[in-house]
C-alpha cells in the first residue's frame, strides 16, 4: 500500500499501531515523512504476540491517540482521516461503543477480517458495506489491495466523503443477472442452487427503481426464465424461483452462455440500466468445467463493465472461474452445493459493494447544437454591441458637453 501511495509532509501521512490485549503506536502519522522511510520501518516490523485480541480497545486507542493533532492527524484542516482495521479473529471486548465514536469523528474505518474474523463485527466496524472484507485467507490480501488503493487515491477533501455520498457509492441499483448451470452434474444439488438465489434474493431491496433480477440456466445451450424487466416485487421472484425445473443436458457450455446473457439479458430491451450507470453484475453457479472456451466471452463481459462473480464446486475449474471473476476474490469454491451458504455472506457483501458507473453518454444532435451555439452567439454579440454602443456613445456626449 505505502508503494501506491504519494507519501510527503503535506501529502499522504502513515501510521502503524499492533494490537493484541493492548495497542502499541509502532510509528506515528508524523514519524516518517518520506516513503522509503515508511517501507524500511515496515519491513522491520515485528510480530506483536498476545492474548485475548482487544479490537474494541485497540478502535479506541486509535481514536484517542493517533488520529489526535499531537500524533501529525491533520483532521481540523479536512484532511481525510482512513483506518484499516486487519484482523484474524473475533474480538474479546465489545467494539460497538469505539467503531461508533470513531466514525462520529470522520474517520472512515476499512474492517479487513481474514480467517476466524466474525462478520457481524466487521460491520459494526467498518463504515459501510462498501468498507468491508472479509477473507478466507492472508493470502487473499493482495488480491484487494488495487481496490483499497484506488479508493484512497480519490481526489477529495473531506467534506465529500458524508453518508449520502458513501450511499451513492454502494448504488441503490442494480441489475443482477444469475447464470445457473443446469447439465446433468448439478441435478441433485439444483435444490440448493434454487434455495441460494432465494436467499440472495431476500438480501435485495427490489422494485423497478431499485434492485433488478433475472435468472438464464443453461447446459448445452442458454435458456432465459425471467428477465431484468419481467418482475418489479420480490415475492413474484421468490414464486417464480419456486417454480424453477432442472434444465438438465450433458455439455456444459459456459463461453456461448457468456456470450449470451451479454447479448440478451444486459441489454435496454432486457430492462438492463446500463446506461444509467446501474452496476451491471452476473452471479455463475456453475457444478463443473465448461466444453467451450470462456476466455473471450468473460472479457467482454467485463470490456460492456459486467462484474461476475463465480461460485463453483469441486468438480468445476477454480482457474477457470477466477478467469471470468472480475478478479480473482470474486470466485468462491465449495465442495457441493449443499454447502453453498458458506460463501453468501461474503457474496452478498461484495456484490453490494459494487459502484455505480458512469452514465453513458447519448450520441448529441449535431443539427441541435449548432442552432443552440447560433443562439447563443448572437446573444452574447448582441449584448456585446450594445455595451459597446453605450460606451460610445457616452464618450461623445461628454466630448460634446466639454466643448
Amino acid at each position: 500500500m505505502a508503494e501506491e501511495l504519494d507519501i510527503g509532509e503535506d501529502k499522504v501521512r502513515v501510521a502503524v499501531v499492533l494490537y493484541s490485549d493492548n495497542a502499541t503506536v509502532y510509528f506515528n502519522l508524523k514519524t516518517h515523512r518520506t516513503k522509503k522511510a515508511i517501507i524500511y520501518a515496515v519491513r522491520s516490523l515485528r510480530h506483536k504476540g498476545g492474548k485475548p485480541r482487544n479490537t474494541g480497545a485497540a478502535l479506541q486507542f486509535v481514536r484517542d491517540h493517533v488520529f489526535a493533532a499531537s500524533s501529525g492527524s491533520r483532521q481540523q484542516e479536512g484532511v481525510p482521516q482512513i483506518l484499516f482495521l486487519l484482523t484474524g479473529g473475533k474480538s474479546s471486548d465489545d467494539v460497538s461503543r469505539a467503531a461508533v465514536e470513531l466514525k462520529q469523528i470522520g474517520v472512515l474505518s476499512f474492517a479487513i477480517g481474514m480467517k476466524n474474523a466474525k462478520q457481524e463485527e466487521l460491520q459494526k466496524i467498518a463504515l459501510s458495506p462498501r468498507f468491508l472484507f472479509n477473507l478466507p485467507v492472508f493470502g487473499e490480501l493482495l488480491s484487494i489491495q488495487p481496490e483499497i488503493a484506488a479508493f484512497v487515491k480519490l481526489p477529495k477533501r473531506i467534506e465529500l466523503f458524508s453518508y449520502s455520498f458513501l450511499v451513492e457509492l454502494e448504488s441503490p441499483q442494480r441489475d443482477i443477472v444469475f447464470l445457473l448451470d443446469g447439465s446433468e452434474e448439478t441435478r441433485s444439488g439444483f435444490p440448493a442452487m434454487k434455495s441460494f438465489v432465494q436467499r440472495v434474493v431476500e438480501s435485495l431491496s427490489i422494485g423497478e427503481n431499485k434492485d433488478r433480477v433475472s435468472v438464464v440456466q443453461y447446459s448445452r445451450d442458454p435458456q432465459t426464465h425471467f428477465s431484468l424487466n419481467t418482475y418489479t416485487e420480490k415475492e413474484d421472484i421468490l414464486n417464480a424461483l419456486q417454480e424453477l425445473n432442472h434444465k438438465g443436458g450433458r455439455a456444459l457450455n459456459t463461453g456461448a452462455a457468456l456470450d449470451y446473457v451479454r447479448n440478451n439479458v444486459f441489454v435496454d430491451s432486457s430492462g438492463s440500466r446500463h446506461q444509467e450507470g446501474v452496476p451491471q453484475i452476473l452471479i455463475l453457479l456453475s457444478g463443473g468445467r465448461s466444453q467451450d472456451d470462456v476466455a473471450s466471452a468473460a472479457l467482454a463481459l467485463k470490456q460492456d463493465r459486467v462484474v461476475p462473480f463465480c461460485v463453483g464446486t469441486r468438480n468445476a475449474d477454480i482457474l477457470e472461474l477466477q478467469m471470468i471473476a472480475h478478479n480473482p476474490s470474486y470466485a468462491f469454491s465449495v465442495l457441493r452445493f449443499d454447502d453453498i451458504g458458506s460463501v453468501y455472506q461474503q457474496l452478498v457483501s461484495f456484490v453490494k459493494r459494487v459502484p455505480r458507473q458512469q452514465p453513458r453518454l447519448k450520441p448529441q444532435n449535431v443539427l441541435g447544437k449548432s442552432i443552440y451555439l447560433s443562439i447563443y452567439l448572437s446573444i452574447y454579440l448582441s449584448i456585446y454591441l450594445s455595451i459597446y454602443l453605450s460606451i460610445y456613445l457616452s464618450i461623445l456626449n461628454n466630448l460634446y458637453n466639454s466643448n
